[in-house]
């Protein structure tokens, strides 16, 4: 596809989520969901370097704005109000990621001593480190275009009050993570960790530290910890694309002063080649629209997206990517699966399978994602 198409859809994509969610033209009370926001900041921008528009560098910064005033605040039906910071106003409007960020589900978090039930947790609010990590990258990357430092500022204030509220230790002394918090940090919702969360938090921490010294050495260290502890390797389309995405971005931090964890990459590599044979495998792809999670497989379509880059960047540095005599290979047998970014791009681009239930009740964030997949360069970093 025309990279002129390619611009025109997604600046058409991501105006229909503007004036889907009331960023443009604003709501009084915008819809805001902190995973898509992430994505969709990044979708400005990258249509700020597409186009040289400064309308769409605004809205990124808009985007931004509405996300603290909308998330980093209390919700309109909980009896508590103001920042979830507990910080006065002012100081808030300075420092709006000192609490965390809100989910953005439509129910209320579950109550102190209310009972657990599954199904109703993925549409109850609260805090997901994941979420949070993206949106810490999202900032990085407005930092990048602006050259204003405050929002990388909000990033590592964010790290640094996420982590410290995930991590603990086990009576083992081996150090685990939370899934999900309260909206105010303060209990966990979901004991179990999320499998690649401590990946994100290492990676996206080091993003900081390689930008200039951050102050979380030892969250980094921290993180390492845990990675070496856990497996990485999965079947889930969305989970092989953030192992990609973390691949793309491990290698861009290889060799930097600094970076904790030399022999990641290979292990990261590792890990995608075999959940992509293994999801190959599963034949999902070739199911109907109804039975397909658009978002889920956008995932993997942006994470296949770094691999090109990626290969270029290890055949061009083969003394810091040498250690490991197979990490070109690894990156070459990952070129065999590219292809599948245009397909899963091409089907949910299309109309009919746009009518599917699984699009209509993952619109927006299915829009966002199917833009990111079609223009990753800003999200990516590429």
């Amino acid at each position: 596809m025309a990279k002129s198409v390619t611009t025109t859809t997604v600046r058409d994509l991501m105006a229909e989520f503007a004036s889907l969610t009331g960023l443009d033209p604003p709501y009084d009370h915008p819809r805001r969901y902190l995973w898509t926001d992430a994505y969709a900041v990044c979708n400005y921008l990258e249509l700020f370097r597409r186009t040289g528009d400064a309308a769409y560098r605004d809205l990124a910064l808009r985007l931004v704005d509405q996300v603290h005033h909308t998330l980093g605040r209390h919700r309109d039906d909980d009896p508590r109000t103001g920042w979830i910071s507990g910080l006065p106003d002012e100081e808030g409007e300075a420092h709006p990621t000192r609490g965390g960020l809100r989910i953005g589900k439509p129910l209320p978090e579950r109550r102190p001593g209310e009972p657990f039930d599954e199904r109703l947790e993925w549409k109850q609010d609260g805090q997901y480190y994941h979420y949070l990590t993206k949106w810490m990258h999202a900032l990085n990357r407005v930092s990048r275009t602006t050259g204003d430092p405050a929002y990388t500022r909000w990033a590592v204030e964010l790290a640094g009050v996420a982590h410290a509220a995930f991590t603990y230790t086990l009576p083992s002394d081996g150090r685990r993570m939370y899934w999900k918090m309260s909206t105010d940090l303060s209990r966990p919702l979901v004991p179990a960790m999320g499998q690649h969360d401590p990946l994100d938090g290492f990676v996206t921490y080091s993003e900081f530290q390689a930008a200039g010294g951050t102050g979380l050495s030892v969250e980094i260290a921290d993180m390492a910890r845990i990675c070496r502890s856990e497996p990485l390797s999965t079947d889930d389309p969305l989970g092989i694309g953030g192992l990609l995405y973390d691949a793309g971005r491990i290698s861009q931090l290889a060799g930097r002063e600094g970076f904790a964890y030399e022999d990641l990459l290979p292990s990261v590599l590792d890990a995608a080649l075999s959940g992509l044979r293994r999801f190959t495998r599963g034949g999902t792809l070739r199911y109907p629209a109804d039975h397909r999670l658009a978002f889920r497989e956008l995932g993997l379509s942006i994470g296949l997206s770094g691999v090109g880059p990626l290969l270029e960047r290890v055949r061009d540095n083969p003394v810091l990517f040498g250690r490991d005599g197979n990490v070109q290979q690894r990156a070459e047998a990952l070129m065999e699966y590219v292809p599948l970014t245009d397909a899963i791009e091409r089907f949910w681009m299309d109309g009919t399978n746009q009518k599917a239930g699984t699009w209509a009740q993952h619109r927006e964030i299915n829009m966002v994602m199917l833009a990111t997949s079609l223009a990753p360069g800003e999200f990516l970093g590429v």
